[in-house]
């Protein structure tokens, strides 16, 4: 099936309110919109914990994925109540370069962020197996969408206007691995 970016920037819409910023109450005037105040940031939440609830699941994909690869899990922040819309982890390549993979927590979706490297084809495939064999259903997201700017949507750790669709989906980690 297709995805679309109607389809996808609804989706992000759905957690991330248009035009509110992620900051902390104290810095905004009385009477302005809050972030955690909406049914945005609600929602969020909701995914976040049943993603705690189904973490047994990822934790079964990576730890076979750990018996083959060097593998850093960067979800468990979800227990220290972490809010992230994705699971998250890195396969190390190399001793200096890594992708990371993420499953999105907010719909059928996942992501493979690849650093440019010979050695990552191989690796990607399995990955992308892993997944759609853990979560049946689940599509990957194209680059030429999920590298589409969402100019109204705030992230933690990024300016308005320059959170990705894979950042909305897959969390600030997707920023973490550079192309060589």
């Amino acid at each position: 099936m297709k995805i679309t970016r109607s389809e996808l920037l609804d989706l992000v819409y759905r957690f991330y309110p248009r035009g509110v910023q992620k900051i902390m109450r104290i810095y905004v005037p009385p009477g302005e919109p809050v972030y955690e105040d909406t049914e945005e940031h609600r929602r969020l939440v909701e995914a976040t914990n049943r993603g705690r609830a189904e973490y047994p699941t990822w934790e079964a994909m990576i730890d076979r994925l750990g018996d083959r690869y060097r593998l850093q899990n960067e979800s468990l922040h979800l227990f220290a109540g972490g809010i992230d819309p994705a699971y998250s982890a890195r396969i190390w390549l190399t001793d200096e370069t890594a992708l990371s993979f993420h499953v999105s927590l907010l719909g059928p979706y996942y992501g493979i962020h690849l650093p440019g490297i010979p050695e990552e084809e191989p690796v990607a495939r399995e990955i992308a197996q892993e997944i759609e064999a853990t979560y049946p259903g689940y599509q990957p997201i194209p680059p030429e969408l999920g590298n589409e700017v969402v100019p109204d949507a705030d992230m933690d750790g990024l300016m308005m206007g320059e959170a990705t669709i894979y950042v909305c989906l897959f969390s600030v980690v997707w920023t973490w691995v550079d192309p060589v």
